[in-house]
């Protein structure tokens, strides 16, 4: 076994640098080619400059000389050799680059600029490969140390990669046929449907009015109060799309086992109590129940990930993996406060939580299905008084604004019956029902949704409908899938 040894930062930042001896990635033919055209083009830095930085290029005296031309077109004034040479002068690194017969070359090597931009990209994929590399070193590096804290590590290794993943290069911008003909297209399946539904249904019918189903690419948030039912709200939602409609999901669980969420689920689609199916206390009647139903669950898609403490980093590479290897068309997670981002700093954990709302939702744009989160609301719902006191509002969603932000759906669970509250403002009857409160709705109507909650069973249900099987087939008819999922 080798000796274990501790490297100072200075021999960590060597070996990460050097990459053990072998060449990093590099494109000098490339550079050069952006170099030169940025000077015989005084458009050209337009098409660049959001793509390069100083430091994607791998020669230092190219990165000298893009910092000149940086500052010439920041300033308005006209890039050319001779602009470049003098600038670079007036910086003290005109011969460090190769004086001005370097520039001179450089500009000669190119006849346009018609291939700056495929050129840019080139180099700036470079730097990112070098970035990978150097990275790569110096947790090796680290990982010699006799001291080293594994966890530590870890965090550090996961944090640098996701700050690499996410300053790659920009998505590019479209002409608006592209966009108007995926609207066209999307108009055309809502047309062949016959007003049917062109998201994934909810199961629940005022819902799925307001809602016409849960949107491609849209991240949802599920808030409340504990003990408001969310989580039993959401496996219910999770229920109603694998198991109804069979239609791939995805469950990730910060807060309970996949045995917990197990047995929930057992009892929302066997209405058994849990506590009967824990202890196998169950009357003949519901064990014939039980093994006619449980079928259904086995073999429903969906995928339960209950890795506690999970980052936003781990969490993103999973939800891709899942979505690519089981074409999985909906993902939730319980709940987004339970959520870190290990391996970056924040001045505040509201820092924290903007970061990982903004990467949820820009994770359903990439995969483009929507994202159910489910979150915590701060303690001011239980400060206020009355009948509206204890409706939850936007400003209650805890430790962010940035949630309500980036949400293109907020959804409130909230049981008034739990404070007490057993009629509305006109004396309906609140006792067993739940509101489902649409508080913000990019794509459609906001408005309220009265749900049944069966405690026994943390389900909820159509009013409607609260004594039929949760099983649709018990029931002797087979639910319209309203949207062809696997090829839509």
């Amino acid at each position: 076994m080798p000796p274990k040894y501790k490297t100072t930062r200075e021999q960590r930042k060597q070996l990460a640098d050097n990459t053990y001896g072998h060449v990093p990635p590099q494109d000098l033919e490339c550079e050069k080619s952006v170099l030169g055209a940025l000077m015989i083009d005084k458009n050209a830095y337009v098409i660049v400059y959001e793509i390069l930085k100083s430091e994607s290029f791998y020669d230092p005296r190219h990165q000298k000389i893009y910092t000149a031309i940086r500052e010439l077109s920041v300033e308005g004034n006209p890039v050319d050799i001779l602009t470049v040479a003098d600038r670079l002068r007036k910086n003290g690194h005109l011969e460090e680059v190769g004086g001005p017969s370097y520039v001179t070359e450089l500009s000669s090597r190119v006849a346009s600029s018609a291939n700056i931009e495929y050129h840019a990209k080139v180099v700036a994929q470079m730097h990112l490969l070098r970035q990978l590399d150097s990275f790569g070193g110096e947790v090796q590096a680290r990982a010699l140390e006799s001291t080293v804290d594994v966890d530590e590590l870890m965090q550090f290794a996961e944090g640098r990669m996701f700050e690499l993943a996410t300053t790659g290069i920009k998505r590019e911008m479209s002409h608006v046929w592209e966009a108007v003909e995926e609207s066209n297209k999307k108009m055309m399946r809502a047309y062949a449907n016959k007003g049917e539904l062109t998201g994934i249904p909810t199961g629940y019918s005022k819902l799925d009015e307001n809602t016409n189903g849960w949107q491609d690419s849209d991240f949802i948030v599920v808030a409340g109060r504990p003990a408001m039912g969310k989580t039993s709200f959401a496996l219910c939602l999770l229920k109603n799309a694998a198991v109804d409609y069979n239609i791939p999901t995805a469950f990730f669980s910060l807060e309970m086992s996949r045995v917990q969420l197990a047995d929930r689920l057992i009892s929302n689609v066997t209405q058994i109590e849990t506590e009967k199916i824990q202890y196998g206390q169950l009357s003949e009647e519901e064990l014939s129940r039980y093994d006619k139903i449980i079928p259904s669950l086995m073999n429903a898609p969906i995928y339960i990930d209950d890795t506690p403490g999970l980052s936003i980093m781990e969490f993103m590479t999973k939800a891709r993996r899942v979505v690519r290897e089981h074409g999985v068309k909906l993902i939730m997670i319980d709940y987004l406060q339970l959520m870190n981002a290990n391996g970056l700093r924040f001045s505040s954990r509201q820092e924290e939580v903007s970061l990982i709302s903004r990467s949820l939702k820009g994770l359903a744009k990439e995969l483009n299905i929507p994202i159910i989160a489910l979150s915590q609301l701060n303690r001011g719902v239980e400060a206020r008084e009355g009948v509206e006191g204890k409706r939850p509002q936007l400003s209650d969603l805890r430790e962010s604004g940035a949630i309500e932000q980036d949400a293109d759906m907020v959804i409130f669970v909230h049981r008034p019956d739990y404070y007490r509250i057993e009629k509305d403002g006109n004396g309906n009857d609140l006792r067993g029902l739940a509101q489902i409160i649409i508080a913000k709705n990019r794509k459609g109507a906001t408005g309220d949704v009265l749900l049944t909650f069966r405690a026994e069973f943390t389900r909820f249900e159509n009013p409607e409908d609260k004594r039929l099987s949760c099983i649709p087939e018990a029931n002797g008819y087979t639910p319209k899938t309203p949207f062809d999922y696997n090829n839509g």
